[in-house]
């Protein structure tokens, strides 16, 4: 499928994604909040600056676009159609610094949980919340 957008135009849509605060991030905490969780935002401290961290249970939470992480056989991440050979490159490099990210995480002791754009429906937000007071009882 053709782009809908000429260059210039697409340019400035991509330019106005945001990397923090996006409305998937907004969802998943507001979720954890009002289930009683309390955490940090955007720590600069930790490798990746995670978009939650949750230092009473010694774990981070990823919102992850599909698209930008390219999350696998997922609708979202779909392979742009045009520069093929840049986006797949950029795409492929996020995919590895997220790996790296998460294993210098765990190293130090931290549990590291991913949740996807395409997952944040009641469902997923439930499995997260499960995943999140699983991980809370065995640190105890």
């Amino acid at each position: 499928m053709a782009d809908v957008f000429d260059r210039q135009t697409r340019s400035r849509v991509m330019a106005t994604i945001r990397g923090k605060d996006t409305s998937p991030e907004l969802t998943v905490r507001r979720f954890l909040h009002r289930r009683g969780f309390r955490f940090r935002i955007h720590a600069r401290n930790l490798p990746g600056r995670p978009d939650l961290v949750l230092a009473r249970h010694r774990t981070v939470i990823f919102v992850n676009g599909c698209f930008w992480h390219q999350h696998a056989e997922c609708r979202f991440a779909v392979m742009p159609k045009s520069n093929r050979s840049f986006w797949r490159e950029k795409l492929r490099s996020n995919q590895i610094r997220d790996r790296r990210t998460a294993a210098r995480l765990r190293r130090a002791g931290w549990h590291v949980l991913t949740i996807w754009e395409c997952e944040i429906g009641q469902a997923g937000l439930e499995r997260l919340y499960r995943r999140v007071t699983s991980l809370s009882r065995h640190r105890q």
